[in-house]
């Protein structure tokens, strides 16, 4: 069955006339939906505690910051975009008690939805747009007017209008220049984890390190089998991402292409262990193992965090980054040059 995408022929700015949207939360994702939003005619105010770091940066581009309270009780449609283990405690302390009847509610990730953390009453519109993009290209997309594409959902639809405002909020994005592709909050949640624990996260970074530690114990030098295992990966995903699985092949010598066709390192046994994974993120389990532990004060993942902060592969990566012109020069968004902690600690106090 084809998927059914829609473009900026297909929705209708007016839709927001007289309407105020609430962005909750300045961080990656935040700051481009309340720029974008505001770039669009949107009016729009963006929600945060008092406390956050993001209230200065908010107000010095221009936009209406308020409490996360404060805002939701003026908004007809209300975008949230914390990290998914603060979102259910935001909705039941600052967004549910203010939330204007019939108000929607907005989403770029079904998690909270889908596995009933936020359980919305029957009578707010409830929709998703999740941009296939970090927050820092969606703003630079639509500066130089283009845009990310997006998946868009709705599980509420009270009104029978609440597609007519997905679309619309699409819009305003800059998304549906590029495209949105509709989808459901199980589907995007569900193929979201799996890509995410499988193969971008769970996937690569483990089969780059496992990889680097083969030929190192092996007595290979370690800057040699960084660039063959790592820095070499971004050459096949940018031709892969240009042209799909056949252009890396094909821009590869034979003898490479002869090894991946023949190679046994990803084989049934990965395939077992990745259905694995999708049961425990279908049935809920890998939802609760991380909300609990975050409940808890993260532990695990802070445990897990430090571990894998410090892989042997980055002994020498940093030295071997350094030899490309390309990466010594300012980095293209502000986003680029944080560290890896400096994000967690912006994202906790969004």
């Amino acid at each position: 069955m084809a998927a059914t995408i829609w473009y900026d022929k297909d929705a209708d700015l007016s839709v927001f006339d007289g309407k105020k949207v609430a962005i909750l939360g300045y961080g990656s994702q935040g700051h481009a939906h309340a720029l974008n939003l505001r770039d669009s005619g949107v009016d729009v105010v963006v929600g945060l505690r008092p406390t956050s770091k993001s209230v200065e940066f908010a107000k010095e581009q221009g936009l209406e910051v308020k409490s996360v309270g404060e805002a939701v009780a003026e908004a007809d449609v209300v975008m949230i975009l914390l990290p998914d283990q603060y979102q259910a405690a935001v909705y039941k302390n600052d967004v549910e008690p203010n939330l204007k009847p019939g108000a929607a509610l907005a989403f770029a990730h079904g998690f909270n939805i889908h596995y009933g953390y936020i359980k919305p009453s029957a009578d707010h519109p409830v929709f998703m747009v999740a941009p296939k993009g970090p927050g820092h290209i969606v703003r630079r997309e639509y500066a130089a007017g283009r845009g990310v594409p997006v998946v868009v959902a709705v599980e509420q639809d009270p009104d029978g209008k609440t597609w007519d405002l997905t679309l619309a909020y699409a819009k305003a994005l800059g998304a549906l220049r590029a495209g949105a592709i509709k989808t459901t909050f199980t589907e995007e949640t569900e193929t979201d984890l799996f890509g995410e624990q499988d193969v971008l996260m769970g996937g690569i970074n483990h089969l780059t390190e496992m990889g680097f530690q083969v030929l190192t114990a092996a007595g290979y030098q370690p800057e040699i089998a960084y660039f063959e295992v790592f820095h070499e990966l971004k050459m096949l995903v940018d031709l892969a991402n240009e042209g799909g699985l056949n252009k890396a092949r094909w821009s590869c010598s034979d003898t490479a292409q002869y090894g991946d066709f023949t190679s046994t390192v990803i084989d049934e046994h990965t395939r077992k262990n990745m259905e694995y994974q999708l049961k425990r993120i279908q049935d809920g389990s890998f939802a609760k193992e991380f909300m609990d532990d975050q409940a808890a004060g993260a532990p695990k993942f802070k445990a897990l965090q430090e571990e894998y902060s410090h892989p042997q592969l980055e002994t020498v990566g940093p030295k071997l980054r350094a030899m490309f012109s390309w990466n010594n020069g300012p980095a293209k968004d502000a986003d680029e040059t944080e560290s890896f902690t400096g994000k967690i600690a912006r994202a906790q106090v969004q």
